[in-house]
């Protein structure tokens, strides 16, 4: 059999991080004495907070020779990373197998076609835990062949939070912010934020943004008794959780691209949380999160009239 000689790298692995941080001024009227900085994770090469876990978990690999010639990247998303794996992994001369839901966006699945990347189905009804567990089934049947990055138990994930993400938060966000904001997909980012604000800011409150279990929010994952919880995901560095408002969070997003704020749904999701605790604490200083931009969102009407 032929052996196709992968790459050890990629100058686009070198692009991820460093995003802005930037004030959003969206509830200033309401709110005159509080502040709220989002980074925007848009910035990255692949367009979002994905890049950042993918892009570690690869490189990981790659150094514990687990990534290595004609080895299949294999892994379930609900787009985001998806994209980052078709992205990063074609770069560096892999293949790659994706189990998504069916009810993905198209945007997210057109991105992933267009680097290459085989998209494997799963019943959206069933949520990512079919995803989960289709491709737990496809690992086990051919381990040989794959690379399964498995993120939501792959400490990379989060250790690719702990080391770039609250690094950039502490050094461009003002020493009054008082609160982070996030939600949970895998967990990679509130626990890697988390833990590392627990050892330098430990004043600093983390609050959890919880979706519904219907309609959902793209990319945060249902945390009830009957869905598989992230194994990486540390509840320990969660100081409060909020439910969030899907048709609030819509205006939300409306209103952060009338300030000229193009981002995703989990955004505004993000953002409605913020303002449940300005309502609680209206001089907080807060820290969040915009993980993608809005042009994912088209086709599954988030902003349509």
């Amino acid at each position: 059999m032929a052996v196709n000689r992968a790459k050890q790298s990629s100058p686009l692995l070198d692009l991820v991080g460093n995003t802005p941080l930037i004030e959003v001024p969206v509830f200033q009227k309401e709110f005159p004495r509080s502040s709220v900085y989002a980074k925007l994770e848009s910035m990255n090469p692949g367009g979002s907070i994905k890049d950042r876990s993918v892009s570690r978990m690869l490189r990981d690999a790659q150094a514990d020779g687990l990534l290595h010639d004609n080895k299949i990247v294999l892994d379930s998303s609900s787009g985001n990373a998806g994209i980052a794996y078709a992205m990063f992994a074609s770069a560096l001369g892999h293949k790659v197998k994706i189990v998504i839901p069916d009810n993905a966006s198209a945007e997210r699945r057109q991105r992933l076609e267009a680097h290459g990347a085989e998209i494997i189905l799963t019943d959206g009804v069933l949520g990512y835990d079919e995803a989960l567990l289709e491709v737990r089934r496809m690992y086990e049947g051919n381990p040989d062949i794959y690379f399964f990055a498995d993120q939501y138990s792959n400490e990379s994930n989060w250790l690719a939070h702990y080391e770039t993400t609250a690094q950039e938060i502490l050094s461009q966000a003002p020493k009054t912010f008082s609160y982070f904001v996030s939600g949970i997909g895998t967990g990679g980012t509130i626990t890697g934020v988390g833990r590392r604000l627990r050892e330098e800011r430990p004043d600093v409150q983390i609050v959890a943004a919880i979706p519904p279990e219907f309609p959902g929010v793209e990319g945060l994952k249902p945390l009830g008794a009957d869905h598989i919880n992230p194994a990486i995901f540390d509840r320990s560095v969660v100081d409060k959780w909020i439910e969030i408002d899907i048709d609030a969070s819509r205006s939300i997003s409306f209103a952060l691209a009338r300030i000229g704020i193009f981002s995703g749904q989990s955004s505004g999701a993000y953002m409605y949380v913020v303002r449940q605790i300005l309502e609680q604490d209206p001089e907080a200083h807060v820290v969040t999160v915009f993980p993608d931009a809005g042009d994912r969102y088209f086709s599954v009407g988030l902003w349509e009239p």
